[in-house]
């Protein structure tokens, strides 16, 4: 497939419906039940300077979109942090360099903002997937992840 211009963007208010839609092919994550309930907290997330969400449009729809939170620190010469959730280009999207995109502007965020590190964690075992994000600049031998579900 061809590489397309990648206009990123931050999301819209007037989005969630588009996004959450983007969202269900992050796995086992269906749509809200009650659109509604999502409100208080979709208003939060808005109203947060440092929580971001980036997203690629086409055709009137939003196609691909990473989350990029940026934590205040007291250590590294209280230089924060950033931490990239939610990447996800929707299938019929992927190929065209729109997930890269995402991430390459979450990066120039993360160092406008002086952070100094970016850390992503994914659930995907797929060789693909995990060729995916080294090429985009992120190491599996710098660190050793952890997670705990709280489910």
């Amino acid at each position: 497939m061809e590489k397309a211009e990648c206009a990123v963007r931050p999301v819209r208010r007037e989005e969630l419906g588009g996004l959450l839609g983007l969202y269900t092919f992050l796995g086992d994550n269906p749509l809200p039940a009650d659109m509604a309930a999502a409100l208080p907290l979709w208003e939060r997330i808005l109203q947060n300077p440092d929580y971001r969400i980036l997203v690629i449009e086409e055709g009137g729809r939003i196609v691909s979109s990473c989350t990029l939170l940026v934590v205040p620190n007291l250590t590294h010469g209280q230089r924060p942090y950033a931490l990239v959730e939610n990447v996800v280009t929707h299938p019929d999207f992927r190929g065209r360099g729109f997930g890269t995109a995402v991430l390459n502007a979450a990066r120039e965020i993360a160092r406008r903002e002086n952070c100094y590190k970016i850390m992503l964690l994914t659930g995907s075992k797929r060789e693909s997937t995990l060729q995916f994000y080294k090429r985009a600049g992120y190491r599996d031998d710098l660190k050793t992840g952890f997670c705990q579900k709280l489910d």
